[in-house]
């Protein structure tokens, strides 16, 4: 078995894939590799590894000729075209569950950071402006006792719902199905996505990018957004559009915003830079040291298993194996 992985992964998954390949081919740079490089690399591949910033597209899975299976260092795959891969037979695997924490305590950081005002407070403390306590000084907004809306109840929605326990906080989400958990553990209430814009103080997105949720939050929606609100965004970028979110912080119809992850990363909109009442994180959600660990494990396992035959723990499109297997 021989295998490409497109970045260098802490040692703990680059040991298994030693053990178990004939050949580890790591792409020797520490930045993202081109597309071409890309596909130099996977020749004469069984496996690949990649990260979420890796455009894994049909021209990509085609020009691998020995291709079997792609592991995704990530939990979302939306760089991945996995309708090409199913097509070809290539099983693709992600790594969800492990970082789930991790980003669902990202996300409180964010919001505690924006409603507290603490990037700008730390600013305005280093450049020298600070001349003693005041009673208007960096006010900011509370979040004890206020509402919490929830785009997208799945496993990181719902880990960072239940981390507001103690907050007392009234708890919404806007999911396609029930959530039994954060109704019975909550209180929380299944609401329209109108409904949640309009009644809550704060709203943390959790939801995969689809074509379905491309620009999910727009002008339009973020018209109805509740005055003073503000909006978390540890997900994919291009839910919002970025465009009519830095408008809106600027008009200050929005109280302020945190975002880990943009419209097209690693570039972020020269508006929000400008702004004061935007938190900017360079996608760090999953960035604990537990985490890029036991993601690195599962990721190589999961192209392991693949390659051997076997189901991996996370099959993205486990119709590939189960017509492998007959």
């Amino acid at each position: 078995m021989k295998v490409f992985v497109t970045r260098k992964i802490p040692e703990e998954g680059l040991k298994i894939l030693e053990k178990e390949c004939d050949e580890v081919q790591v792409f020797p740079h520490d930045r993202i590799p081109k597309k071409k490089e890309i596909i130099e690399g996977i020749k004469g591949k069984d496996g690949l590894l990649c990260l979420l910033t890796d455009p894994i597209d049909k021209e990509v899975i085609s020009s691998g000729d020995r291709l079997k299976a792609i592991s995704i260092y990530a939990a979302g795959y939306d760089n991945v075209d996995v309708k090409e891969a199913t097509r070809r037979g290539i099983i693709v695997s992600n790594t969800p569950d492990v970082l789930t924490d991790a980003t669902a305590e990202l996300a409180w950081a964010l919001l505690f950071a924006v409603a507290r005002r603490v990037v700008e407070g730390d600013r305005f403390t280093r450049s020298g402006k600070f001349r003693g306590w005041s009673p208007l000084l960096m006010l900011g907004k509370r979040i004890s006792g206020s509402t919490l809306g929830i785009i997208g109840a799945g496993r990181i929605g719902t880990a960072f719902a239940l981390k507001s326990k103690g907050l007392n906080m009234k708890v919404l989400y806007y999911n396609r199905s029930k959530n039994e958990v954060l109704e019975k553990e909550l209180g929380a209430r299944k609401v329209s996505l109108e409904d949640l814009l309009k009644q809550s103080d704060f709203i943390s997105i959790h939801l995969p990018l689809t074509p379905e949720t491309h620009h999910l939050i727009g002008e339009k929606e973020l018209s109805m957004v509740k005055k003073g609100a503000v909006i978390i965004n540890t997900a994919r970028g291009a839910i919002i559009d970025e465009k009519a979110l830095a408008k809106a912080l600027k008009e200050k119809r929005i109280f302020g915003a945190g975002l880990d992850v943009y419209e097209n990363e690693p570039e972020v909109n020269e508006e929000l830079k400008k702004l004061d009442n935007v938190v900017l994180l360079p996608h760090i959600g999953s960035a604990t040291f537990e985490t890029r660990v036991k993601m690195a494990i599962l990721a190589a396992e999961n192209l392991v298993a693949s390659l051997k035959g076997k189901k991996p723990k996370y099959c993205v499109n486990p119709e590939v194996f189960d017509k492998l297997r007959g």
